[in-house]
């Protein structure tokens, strides 16, 4: 064999897999706590969004992560609505440095999650008898990029 040939082939071996093995709505919940009032008066929300990620090993190269979307919908004092959603997939990944698989869990699957989630509030919320909610796109990239910096400053501190 030629070392050419020996070099391709180090490389597919060093390539990673990923696969996405199941998505699922894990838990689902929606609240109107003062309808039917809520109907009766203009509608002029403030919409605030909570989101968090978790990603656990659940067999070797598979991982569970959960995006958790809370929606609260709030008319002055008043929630209009709370929607709750936790999107779930599986994913199979190997072959990936520890940097890049945390890279992939924190940011490349709730990417792949988030528009399951949007589609599930939106449809919730409407079930509900409000008007259609589109939730805006998340850079999820931007958000773990944050994250780590936190992390990394905190550490930095914890060590001064």
């Amino acid at each position: 064999m030629s070392e050419s040939q020996e070099s391709t082939e180090g490389n597919a071996e060093q390539q990673g897999q990923f696969n996405i093995q199941k998505i699922y709505t894990k838990d689902i919940s929606f609240e109107s706590p003062n309808s039917p009032k809520t109907f009766t008066e203009k509608w002029e929300p403030q919409n605030n969004l909570d989101l968090n990620t978790n990603a656990s090993p659940i067999g070797e190269n598979t991982y569970e992560v959960v995006l958790s979307l809370t929606v609260t919908a709030k008319l002055g004092e008043n929630t209009a609505y709370l929607c709750e959603i936790h999107q779930a997939g599986i994913f199979s990944i190997e072959g990936f440095s520890d940097e890049d698989l945390h890279g992939m869990l924190g940011s490349f699957c709730p990417n792949i999650l988030f528009p399951y989630a949007r589609e599930a509030v939106s449809d919730i919320v409407t079930r509900g008898g409000f008007p259609q909610l589109l939730l805006a796109p998340i850079n999820f990239d931007a958000l773990y990029q944050q994250h780590m910096q936190q992390a990394q400053a905190s550490e930095t501190e914890t060590v001064n």
